[in-house]
């Protein structure tokens, strides 16, 4: 059943198409899609304000302009997911961390493998910036929209910094 109170959109980015969900002004979730269309493209219409301060800085983090997320966030999850993704959106621009500094920053220096699955578990990509999250030998891990993705991500902050 669709909820009338949700809103989907679709983004193009220079790493291809984003599917946003917004609750109200909150967005709820922000993940690239593979097969382009596949969430229909409601920017117009009743689009909350909020979808128009997405794509602006969406633009402008991808111009390598930084990342200046100013939307209200909603992602659903546990308490522990939710501590996880707060110390995430704490990362710097430009800079990473990794799983074991996460666990450490939430004050559970032993969950390292739980902040792991909290990570995977993002519903927010890019403002809730899980990309920055490296193995503690500093190499590239999983991401959900693919290592490419998470590649391109940390060389644009790289860059731009």
């Amino acid at each position: 059943m669709n909820d009338p109170t949700r809103i989907h959109a679709t983004i193009a980015t220079p790493l291809g198409t984003m599917a946003a969900t917004f609750s109200g002004p909150a967005l709820t979730s922000l993940v690239f899609v593979d097969a382009p269309g596949t969430i229909p493209d409601s920017r117009s219409g009743d689009a909350p304000a909020s979808m128009a301060a997405l794509c602006a800085a969406l633009d402008d983090y991808f111009a390598g302009r930084g990342a200046h997320f100013d939307i209200p966030l909603a992602p659903a999850g546990t308490a522990f997911q939710q501590a996880v993704w707060k110390a995430l959106r704490d990362i710097p621009y430009g800079a990473t961390a990794s799983y074991g500094e996460i666990a450490r920053r939430i004050g559970r220096p032993r969950a390292v493998r739980a902040v792991g699955a909290a990570n995977a578990r993002n519903p927010i990509a890019i403002i809730v910036p899980c990309h920055r999250v490296i193995g503690a030998d500093r190499t590239l891990t999983g991401y959900s929209g693919g290592l490419e993705r998470k590649r391109a991500l940390l060389e644009l902050e790289s860059r731009a910094r």
